[in-house]
């Protein structure tokens, strides 16, 4: 009969892992780096191939997208959580004004930095982009479960969090 309290052989299934060094966790977290920087820059050339059907450029969709998340605000607050510049910002939200997908509408908060906000085009306009994105993503292998996009969201949250300080002016 065997003892309820005898540890698993090492290298068998039911053994739990070693936690790695600092140096191994290290150096798989530049793997992340080493897929995340590519993967950004098809997605880019992704949304580039599509900017014929929107019309959004990869920039303008973005300001869209973050007006759409969290509603109304300044340039420097979309250059802040976007990690650009206030100047590189300001140029995506003046193509999209000129489109009429953005408005500038005072602030209550600070009289001479307008809160951006979007109006009804752009809502149109951002919401059909993410519903063409959301069916391409549909198509992610079957094999990617909820708990690895949870894992995946906690660990680029870490890594985003570790260069928080990094300023982008």
């Amino acid at each position: 009969m065997k003892d309820d309290h005898t540890a698993p052989a090492p290298g068998s299934a039911s053994a739990p892992a070693a936690e790695p060094s600092r140096d191994e966790l290290a150096e798989r977290l530049t793997e992340v780096f080493d897929l995340v920087g590519p993967l950004y820059r098809r997605v880019q050339r992704k949304v580039e191939e599509a900017a014929p059907i929107e019309g959004l450029s990869v920039g303008v969709r973005a300001v869209l997208d973050l007006l759409r998340a969290r509603g109304p605000m300044t340039v420097p607050q979309m250059g802040r959580a976007q990690a650009l510049s206030r100047q590189f910002v300001q140029r995506m939200v003046n193509d999209a004004a000129r489109q009429d997908l953005v408005e500038s509408v005072p602030n209550p908060a600070h009289r001479r930095s307008s809160l951006i906000r979007l109006t009804d085009p752009g809502r149109t306009a951002i919401g059909a982009v993410r519903a063409r994105e959301h069916e391409l993503l549909r198509r992610v292998d079957d094999d990617v479960t909820m708990a690895d996009v949870d894992a995946c969201l906690r660990v680029l949250g870490a890594m985003h969090a570790l260069f928080d300080d990094v300023d982008v002016d």
